[in-house]
């Protein structure tokens, strides 16, 4: 009945209502309420799962939360397999929006992945992901069968295999005409693509020498391609192949080393790079051909290749990086610390900040510091501060110290206790030569304390052998400018002249000038690191050409009477 108050009625229909409504006094209510009432007893009958607040009597509260649980876990699992074969897989499309699109940046967004997708490599992945790309009707003597003849799985079969609940898919679309469709072609780009990760699965191994075989091979086969397309990749192909030779056996500096035999292939490919203005190969193999022959101590060399080429002013930050690096430990062998100051200093601000990264920055600084030491100069303090670079440059603070106070004494002692992170870092030779610079600094503290000193008394404060040999380094320092004193042979003393003003020199000017040079230089290198979008001025040019085309016509209906300015609606004032 709609008079009727139906409160027993959900009630028994499945507990809409739960006791302590019961309890409470019912409120009056309208013809209306009891009529939405009827409605939501309607909808109720039969009660929805999510309704009933008791489960049914004959399953169990824990088998319910088991089963759910379950269902949860396995939606959350994925394979790690199945993951590692999408993520290579994706960049397939990446590729091939590099060539429709004739953008690089869609390659280097690939390159990039290769990190994420190593850590979970195997050549059993590698081989699946290269059955699956391939169609099975490649020839026996093609590009993927090579490949996985390198793997060890040469009896993998190519094309798709499908599973059974991939046999509707599997079988190639027909056409309108009832015709199959053909299989699309596999692009230069996806086959360099698996050599790269072939050649980063043996470094991964330690497999040098099947590294630098297959490397061979790729390079070859990279050499009979011309696209523009190929170019960063090719860079990664020429850097793999320069890692393998280096770590074989006899390792450098030995003249007999494999890295010597690839000298005439870099070269080559140098060449190359330079005629078809390929920039990220030129500046790869540029980088790789200074850092071969530092290797082998061929400082001429290398010194060589700097004045016959140029290094691509566009190139990656990386490269740049590296370049700068190597051009200034070049220029410290050849006592040029000028030049070697200002190329590390670049390279370190240049140094990428990721964690990654971190080796590089910390062996650019190692060698900027000696560089810094061997000029004359004591190096920032809060350089040692940096917690990344506390433990790595501990050996070297304590060699700054020595040479800051012109202890010759606790400097060697350093270089005997240190002497293989010296090696190892390549710092030794240049090391080496501070033992006059620490004679200088002392010479210098003690003409700053003292205005006339004798001969004996430097000699027994530097730890020298006689007073001949101090006084042939007192008078070397004088002549270079070190200390402004004069030296009285005959007395045997050393005279102090007083200091001058140091501003009232051009010393400070230069330094400001200098600063202002690095920050100018700064300015115009992030200018030219900006990108723009392709072809963004023809479209602007188009849109404003089109503008005043309607700008024309509609002037021309003015004048022929068939627009007034009412219809304009108030815009065309302007014109």
């Amino acid at each position: 009945m709609p008079g009727k108050t139906p409160d027993k009625e959900p009630v028994e229909n499945g507990g809409y209502r739960g006791g302590n409504d019961m309890k409470d006094k019912p409120k009056p209510k309208s013809k209306k309420n009891a009529k939405e009432g009827e409605d939501e007893m309607t909808v109720v009958v039969p009660p929805s799962k999510k309704q009933n607040s008791a489960p049914p009597p004959d399953v169990e509260d824990g088998d319910v939360a088991m089963d759910v649980d379950n269902a949860d876990d396995g939606e959350a699992k994925v394979d790690p397999v199945v993951q590692t074969l999408s993520d290579v897989k994706s960049n397939f499309a990446l590729l091939d929006r590099a060539v429709v699109l004739f953008d690089a940046r869609f390659t280097l967004r690939a390159l990039r992945s290769i990190s994420s997708i190593r850590k979970r490599l195997t050549p059993d992945i590698l081989a699946q992901a290269i059955s699956e790309a391939y169609p099975a009707s490649t020839p026996s003597d093609a590009l993927p069968r090579q490949f996985l003849s390198a793997l060890g799985r040469p009896d993998v079969q190519l094309g798709r295999q499908p599973g059974p609940e991939m046999e509707i898919d599997s079988e190639p679309k027909a056409g309108k005409n009832g015709a199959k469709k053909e299989v699309k072609d596999i692009i230069p780009e996806i086959d360099v693509f698996f050599g790269i990760l072939t050649q980063v699965l043996f470094h991964d191994n330690k497999m040098w020498q099947q590294g630098l075989e297959f490397s061979r091979f790729l390079v070859d086969r990279i050499q009979s391609f011309n696209r523009r397309t190929l170019d960063s990749l090719s860079a990664k192909v020429y850097f793999y192949y320069s890692l393998f030779a280096e770590q074989l056996a006899p390792l450098p500096p030995s003249p007999q080393s494999p890295i010597v035999s690839i000298r005439p292939v870099l070269l080559a490919a140098l060449r190359t790079a330079v005629l078809r203005k390929d920039v990220d190969t030129q500046a790869s193999v540029i980088v790789l051909l200074l850092r071969n022959y530092l290797l082998t101590s061929h400082i001429s060399q290398a010194d060589l290749l700097v004045q016959h080429s140029q290094f691509p002013e566009n190139a990656a930050n990386n490269q740049v990086a590296r370049y700068l690096y190597y051009l200034g430990r070049t220029r410290a062998i050849q006592l040029r610390y000028t030049e070697a100051h200002e190329h590390l200093t670049a390279a370190t601000r240049k140094a990428p900040s990721s964690a990654c990264a971190l080796g590089f920055s910390q062996t650019a600084t190692k060698l900027l510091l000696v560089v810094e030491l061997l000029m004359g100069d004591i190096p920032d303090r809060a350089t040692f501060r940096q917690p990344t670079f506390e433990a790595a440059l501990h050996p070297y603070f304590l060699l700054v110290q020595a040479v800051r106070v012109g202890n010759l004494e606790d400097f060697e002692t350093i270089i005997a206790e240190h002497v293989d992170t010296f090696r190892r870092d390549g710092t030794y030779t240049l090391i080496l030569r501070l033992r006059q610079n620490v004679i200088k600094t002392g010479i210098r503290m003690m003409s700053l304390s003292y205005s006339r000193i004798s001969l004996r008394d430097i000699c027994i404060r530097l730890h020298l052998g006689s007073e001949e040999s101090a006084e042939y380094i007192v008078a070397k320092a004088i002549r270079d400018g070190v200390i402004e004193a004069t030296l009285d042979r005959e007395r045997g003393f050393m005279k102090s002249k007083e200091i001058g003003d140091v501003y009232a020199t051009r010393e400070p000017g230069e330094a400001f000038h200098d600063r202002i040079n690095a920050c100018l230089a700064l300015h115009d290198e992030s200018v030219k690191a900006m990108r723009f979008p392709m072809n963004q001025h023809r479209l602007e040019l188009k849109s404003a050409q089109e503008a005043r085309e309607r700008e024309r016509e509609m002037a021309k209906e003015i004048q022929d009477g068939d627009l007034d300015e009412d219809d304009l609606g108030g815009e065309f004032e302007g014109m």
